[in-house]
């Protein structure tokens, strides 16, 4: 996930209707109990990879295997990132508007097929390994490649993995062609998971202030660009790659061939979800046997995505979802951390 970081916070627009109705004349009004659905259930998702994600960054920052080390975000590229997140939204906007979409759709589907098929998998290895029996033949592998030899010899890469990670493997890469060859809404959703949950375990804030300036800087953007421009929900709308949650608010009328979509960017569920599992490594930091930080902020969450939806209903337009995700992520946490008489160490 992290080597395309940028592209998550490129396209964090939220937004109640993704796709257009091919009959102009004809376009599709949801219902109430459709819309109701079709928000719950975005809401829910959203919950999923911040939750589980959170508890699995914990036992990431503890593990010496060098597949599962987390990357860490320093103050000085979290100033950047709304930089570079600008630059690649504006340079796909260009690409849209100078090349044929279909092309650049096609080598996207073919990047995010791979990147979507690891990342599935590693977010199955450890329910698969829950699942297989004790008695289950479980081989070790060892993919080695270096470079040089004797002492010179350096290694390049070294990946550990055994039959069940195999298995994840196969059942990501059906997921992965399915996807591929139907777009379906349904394999979508669990790229976009996966995807999601990979980045909140994986991208590690190094402090409290580092994720303040992140989510800040953050808050800029995504407000700028949302309502500065239309560039965000141009991109958001053609860009056919699993970076986007999406729930159809038909389904109830057309089943899962439903095509009027509610969408919600994993930028907005992945840069909060990064600070709130910092709090949670801070509130297993403090052993005090507490998730006081970590419920709070993941409350903040709810609430501000809420009013994220209860805006965008209201007013029947795209909204910046971090323009309501960071005063609450940030404020509710440092609220707590005044009353309890812990801003200092919470900052330190």
């Amino acid at each position: 996930l992290a080597a395309a970081p940028s592209l998550l916070a490129a396209l964090n627009a939220t937004d109640s209707n993704g796709t257009e109705a091919l009959n102009a004349t004809a376009k599709f009004v949801a219902t109430p109990e459709g819309t109701a659905l079709a928000y719950g259930s975005l809401v829910f998702m959203a919950l999923l990879p911040i939750f589980f994600g959170a508890l699995r960054s914990v036992t990431c920052s503890k593990s010496k295997n060098a597949s599962d080390m987390p990357e860490t975000i320093t103050g000085r590229d979290a100033a950047r990132f709304p930089i570079i997140a600008s630059c690649t939204l504006f340079g796909l906007y260009l690409f849209f508007k100078v090349f044929s979409q279909e092309y650049i759709n096609l080598l996207l589907s073919v990047y995010f097929f791979g990147l979507g098929v690891l990342a599935l998998s590693h977010t199955m290895s450890p329910l698969m390994s829950r699942i297989f029996p004790d008695s289950f033949p479980n081989k070790q592998y060892q993919l080695l490649f270096t470079q040089g030899s004797g002492e010179a010899k350096e290694e390049i890469v070294n990946y550990e993995f055994d039959t069940k990670n195999l298995v994840c493997l196969l059942i990501s890469s059906v997921v992965g062609v399915w996807y591929l060859l139907k777009k379906h809404w349904i394999a979508n959703n669990l790229f976009g998971l996966a995807f999601a949950l990979n980045g909140v375990e994986l991208l590690h804030l190094n402090n409290v202030s580092t994720g303040c300036i992140l989510l800040g800087g953050l808050f800029v953007y995504d407000v700028f660009w949302v309502f500065g421009t239309n560039v965000m929900v141009t991109v958001a709308k053609s860009f056919e790659a699993p970076i986007k949650l999406v729930f159809p608010q038909d389904l109830l009328e057309r089943g899962l061939e439903a095509s009027n979509f509610a969408m919600l960017g994993l930028g907005d569920i992945v840069i909060p979800g990064i600070f709130i599992a910092l709090l949670l490594r801070f509130d297993v930091s403090l052993k005090k046997n507490s998730r006081t930080y970590f419920y709070s902020s993941f409350l903040a969450y709810i609430f501000g995505l809420g009013l994220t939806i209860f805006v965008m209903h209201t007013f029947k337009h795209a909204q910046p979802a971090l323009l309501y995700l960071v005063p609450a992520c940030i404020g509710f946490p440092v609220l707590v951390a005044l009353i309890k008489g812990e801003l200092t160490e919470m900052f330190r």
